[in-house]
Order: C-alpha cells, then sequence, then structure tokens
C-alpha cells in the first residue's frame, strides 16, 4: 500500500533563505524602532551583516516620519562614511555633521554634498533632520530638547560612560553592533569595576541591559561578507549564543589564479586557501622576537604572490572575474610593530596598495583575501592580551574568498601549558567563550588546512 508520510513524521526542513532571514530580521528591529514602547533597542550583528545598512535604512525612516534623530558612532571615519550613504540614498535629506575644531575634522567628500551643512557648533544644525557626529563630541553639546529619536552605531566599541555623558541628549536610542569585536578602548584598567553594574570601562551594552534587562534585543541572522567556508568557524568559536549563517553558499564564489603554483610553501597554501577558505602556513617551531623575520618574510611572501600569479574572483556581486588587486588584500597583525615591520618586508618586494594594520584599525573593513599573523606565533607565553577573543575575531572575519595564517608552529602546545586561569568576576556578563577556547578552535579548524614550510 503506498502513500503520504506517516502521521507525525517530520516534514522535509525548508531551505534557509539568507534574504528573507535578514528581511524578517530587520523589518521587526525597524518596528519596535518607530513604534515600540521602550526607550532602547539594541541588534547584535555578526561581521558583514549589514550594521550600516541598517542604520541608514533606520535613520531615513526616521526622518521620512518627522522625527528629529542624532546618530552616534565611534570615529570621524565612521561618522563620514554614514553622511556618505545617508547622501546617496537620499540626496535631498538635510544632514548635518557636527565635528570638532580640528584643522581636518571631517572627509572633503562631503564638501560636495549640497545637502550637507558643516559645523563645529550643534546650534547651526537646529533643524536639520538628522545630525552625525562622534561619541567625543557629542557630550559637548547643550539642548533645550532632546532629540527625540538616536541611533548608536558600532555600540559595543562604546564604553558605558561616554553613553552616560550622551544620555540626556535623546528621547529613545537604536543600539547596533557586533559584540564578538574588540571591547571598549580605555587607557585605565578596570579590574576595580569589574562585575559592578556601574563599570565605566564596560560597552555601553552591556551596562544598559545590566540596568534594563527587558529592552528588546535582535540579532541580524546573516553574513553577507564571511564565505560559507568561514561562517560556521567564525559563528561557532565567536558568536555561540549569537549564531549567525553565511548569506551565500558553497559554489557561490570562486578564487582562481591565471599564473600556476611553482610549489613553494606560499604558494601552497594559496591554493589550498583558494580551494577550502583557509590556509594555515605553518614555519618550524621556534621563540622568536615580537617581529620575527621570517614570518614577516612569509607574510609578504604571500602577498607578493598572490599578485604574481594574477587572481581573480567570482562572486554573486557579478559573473564577470573581479581582479585581485592589492586594494582588495589585507594583512591584520596584533602589533603596530609587526605591522610595520610587514609594511617595510613588502616595500623591499616592490608590493604597494596593500593595506597592512592591527586588528583594532582593521574593525569593520572588508577585503577578498587577508592574510594574518597569527598572535601566538613565535610565542613563549599567551598572554591575555593575545588570547583576546574579539582581536582574533576581526582578525579572521575581514575576507570574502579566502584567509591565510601565518604562524609558526607549537600553538596547541602553548595553550596546554598556559591553560585558561581567568579570575572569575561575579556579576560580569560572559557573551561569549574565553580567549583560550576560541584560539585552540579556531586552530583546530585550521590544522586541517596547514602547509608545512621552512623558508
Amino acid at each position: 500500500m503506498t502513500g503520504g508520510p506517516a502521521t507525525g513524521s517530520p516534514a522535509a526542513a525548508a531551505p534557509f533563505d539568507p534574504g528573507a532571514a535578514a528581511t524578517r530580521a530587520t523589518d521587526a528591529i525597524l518596528a519596535d524602532t518607530l513604534h515600540g514602547t521602550h526607550r532602547g533597542v539594541v541588534v547584535d550583528s555578526p561581521p558583514g551583516a549589514g550594521k550600516s545598512t541598517l542604520v541608514v535604512r533606520a535613520a531615513l525612516e526616521l526622518a521620512e516620519a518627522g522625527r528629529p534623530l542624532m546618530v552616534v558612532a565611534q570615529t570621524n571615519a565612521q561618522v563620514d562614511d554614514l553622511v556618505l550613504r545617508l547622501a546617496e540614498k537620499n540626496p535631498e535629506l538635510p544632514v548635518g555633521r557636527l565635528h570638532s575644531s580640528d584643522a581636518d575634522p571631517y572627509d572633503k567628500a562631503l564638501d560636495g554634498l549640497d545637502n550637507v551643512r558643516k559645523s563645529a557648533k550643534a546650534a547651526d544644525l537646529a533643524g536639520l533632520a538628522v545630525v552625525l557626529s562622534t561619541a567625543a563630541k557629542w557630550p559637548h553639546v547643550k539642548v533645550d530638547e532632546p532629540w527625540r529619536h538616536a541611533i548608536v552605531d558600532e555600540a559595543y566599541q562604546m564604553r558605558s560612560d561616554s553613553l552616560l555623558a550622551v544620555a540626556g541628549l535623546f528621547e529613545r536610542a537604536l543600539f547596533v553592533g557586533d559584540p564578538g569585536q574588540l571591547d571598549p578602548f580605555s587607557i585605565v584598567g578596570g579590574e576595580q569595576w569589574a562585575g559592578l553594574s556601574y563599570d565605566p570601562s564596560a560597552s555601553a551594552v552591556t551596562t544598559l541591559l545590566a540596568h534594563n534587562p527587558d529592552l528588546p534585543q535582535h540579532r541580524l541572522p546573516v553574513s553577507w561578507r564571511l564565505p560559507a567556508s568561514a561562517a560556521p568557524l567564525v559563528s561557532d568559536a565567536f558568536y555561540p549564543y549569537t549564531p549567525f549563517r553565511s548569506g551565500t553558499d558553497h559554489g557561490d564564489r570562486a578564487l582562481s589564479f591565471a599564473v600556476p603554483s611553482d610549489g613553494s610553501g606560499p604558494d601552497r597554501v594559496i591554493d589550498e586557501a583558494a580551494a577550502s577558505g583557509w590556509g594555515l602556513l605553518e614555519l618550524p617551531a621556534r621563540h622568536t622576537p615580537r617581529t620575527d623575520p621570517e614570518a614577516v618574510g612569509a607574510v609578504a611572501a604571500v602577498v607578493r604572490r598572490l599578485l604574481d600569479r594574477q587572481g581573480a574572483a567570482v562572486s554573486e556581486r557579478s559573473p564577470d572575474p573581479a581582479p585581485l588587486t592589492p586594494g582588495r588584500i589585507a594583512v591584520g597583525t596584533a602589533h603596530r610593530d609587526q605591522a610595520a615591520a610587514v609594511r617595510a618586508a613588502l616595500a623591499g618586494l616592490g608590493v604597494t596598495g596593500v593595506t597592512v594594520d592591527t586588528a583594532n584599525r582593521l574593525q569593520g573593513r572588508e577585503y577578498d583575501v587577508t592574510v594574518v599573523l597569527h598572535p601566538l606565533s613565535g610565542r613563549p607565553d599567551a598572554t591575555a592580551f593575545h588570547l583576546e577573543t574579539g582581536r582574533l575575531c576581526v582578525l579572521a572575519s575581514r575576507h570574502r574568498h579566502a584567509c591565510v595564517v601565518v604562524c609558526r608552529a607549537g600553538v596547541d602546545e602553548l595553550l596546554d601549558a598556559y591553560p585558561s586561569t581567568e579570575p572569575v568576576q561575579l556579576g560580569t556578563t560572559v557573551k561569549f567563550p574565553d580567549g583560550w577556547e576560541a584560539v585552540m578552535s579556531t586552530w583546530e579548524h585550521w590544522t586541517e588546512h596547514r602547509v608545512v614550510w621552512q623558508p
């Protein structure tokens, strides 16, 4: 006898539609922002999930609804980028750029926008639909009537004391940020406040939720940057409580080279990364200075070969191959002196135009291929700095196609010798595994794509 499936048998799971999932999340966020009753809405966003797109859309809808809006970003570059995006979406929208009194306070590209008024005085921007500035500038503003709405961009990079300094300027706010990125920067240690509800060095979102646990919390479920080869590892290692998926599937993107491999370590790891999304170029185990000449040279060699082999990237953005130019490659390090050493090595190989910087400065940026000098490469110990989860998360999540990690062997033995012994702070919110666990899980995955090389 034939028939349909037995009663109660599970139906086949519907295929995941990333566009529909992202739309549902965005609609819910905007509904809470425009029509909710809470004073705040929190949005957690993984790398490349469209934080800026969400901020711009929310700003436009609030402006169209006739609700005065202030936007708080953490750096001048972030503010200027949002102004440019707003002007692109709506060239008629009156926008104010509140800046400092420095000699060069904003991107000169803003001078060509007729709808953007720029001033160091908030009074000059009164009545405009949207006013944008940095978290450092807003505390100096005094108003008779607060803005009805605020949007805080990169809210996890904002310290709670900075939020307190501007909280009186608005009635309701949308907080958008990435919980897996580096913690807010502070030149003063925060151990004496750890676990306290008023910890000034904690992120704005952490403190906000500690005092307002009932605020609506949303998450963007899709990364449009990370490929299908990278999203599962980054999600599991750094976002276990706010998981996400890639907006693309295996086969949607491809990285190919016109010049074949010469059989060297750098070429073999490039081919591995092009095929699988990850590549680990492992040098012999050795304790080295921080600016390890061999490791720095290996990083530079990988970049040189990426360019020499005339790479081309195909993705969902365009069926035509896009050349892998220096501007689409980045090198990430843990320390500034390492970045300087890599720049010098690249210059020695005649390479220019490749971004080389620390994890702190690479936050929010996107490239086709990244080359990472592992924070624990050649180290005799594993310090809290080098095990910071956010640092490795940034380094591992900047690429659209492939990431090559350069490191000396022995990271697993180093982690075994330095078990996680961070002190337990009562009241401290743990949003993701500690750095030791994240480094171990990523290292185990990367060793599956290892190419051993003796320079």
